[in-house]
């Protein structure tokens, strides 16, 4: 079997990628309905945090549990990794031992040495550039709510950060329309907005991003790591708040997704991510679990 990382979303192709999205919703009907999947019995992930998390760490620790399988918590405390080891070393010597890994860091470029040097996958649970394991998720929640994205036209508003370069990818590979509403000075990767092939465009005004939008998606304004810009950012960011009002020419079947944790009364008002009717971020939220088994199934080819 060749070995296959998942870094980018373009790691995928479309077909790939729906497959796995497919996958994933039979997983999460099995677990619901008390069908176990030992999938991936016998087998071991290695959960490599830089970062802190709440939704990655129980996500993929609880799927390697119901998969059947388990899973190691390492954070810079718990390895050389933190006491300056080279990354190529740790990966070689890690992936020797388990039979994949997930990478939770700063800089893209880490995860990239790591699975140059590596034997088994390896998953990019975030970096400072990409957060594809959560667009699995919202792919999954839209297609199971309103179908297929082709066609579609989604809105992002707010930092064009990870979350944002990550969507990019997505509307390259699935055919639908991103537009991107962010302030002059915190647009996205301009090369990674131009690989997408016209698929994305980048402006400052909310509203000309929302109109008629069937998916309004947006982000923290500061994230981890740039909390000392706090306050400038929330001054940057005034008027690109998704709330009910600006989501008055959007599609009338509108939904709302926030990849968490959300600051209510900053980037989201408390009254939209709260209905039920627009904001699906609680169902977002589970298919992370879900998506992530049906990615490690992948990966593994099980």
């Amino acid at each position: 079997m060749t070995l296959r990382h998942f870094l980018t979303l373009r790691d995928l192709s479309a077909d790939e990628l729906m497959a796995v999205i497919q996958r994933a919703g039979e997983l999460k009907h099995a677990q619901r309905n008390g069908q176990p999947q030992p999938l991936l019995s016998g087998k071991v992930l290695a959960m490599i945090f830089e970062k802190s998390s709440t939704r990655t760490r129980v996500s993929f620790e609880a799927g390697m549990a119901q998969l059947g399988g388990s899973a190691l918590f390492l954070s810079p405390n718990d390895t050389q990794l933190g006491r300056g080891e080279p990354i190529e070393d740790s990966a070689r010597v890690i992936s020797r031992m388990v039979d994949i890994v997930m990478i939770r860091t700063f800089g893209h470029d880490k995860i990239e040495r790591f699975a140059d040097y590596s034997q088994v996958p390896v998953i990019n649970a975030l970096s400072d550039d990409y957060h594809p394991c959560q667009l699995l998720a919202d792919i999954q929640t839209f297609t199971e709510a309103r179908g297929s994205l082709a066609g579609k036209t989604v809105s992002w508003v707010g930092d064009g950060n990870n979350m944002c370069h990550s969507w990019i990818n997505a509307a390259a590979i699935l055919d639908f329309e991103l537009r991107i509403a962010t302030p002059k000075g915190y647009e996205p990767n301009a090369a990674i907005v131009a690989a997408a092939g016209g698929r994305a465009t980048v402006g400052h005004t909310p509203e000309q991003a929302v109109r008629g939008a069937h998916l309004v998606t947006t982000d923290v304004f500061a994230s981890m790591g740039q909390e000392q810009q706090q306050a400038e950012r929330l001054a940057r960011f005034s008027g690109f708040q998704v709330n009910h009002a600006l989501l008055d020419s959007a599609a009338d079947d509108v939904l709302f997704m926030h990849c968490l944790p959300a600051h209510r009364g900053e980037e989201v008002s408390a009254e939209l991510l709260e209905d039920e009717r627009i904001s699906v971020v609680w169902e977002e939220a589970e298919n992370r679990l879900h998506a992530q088994k049906a990615l490690m199934a992948f990966l593994l080819g099980v």
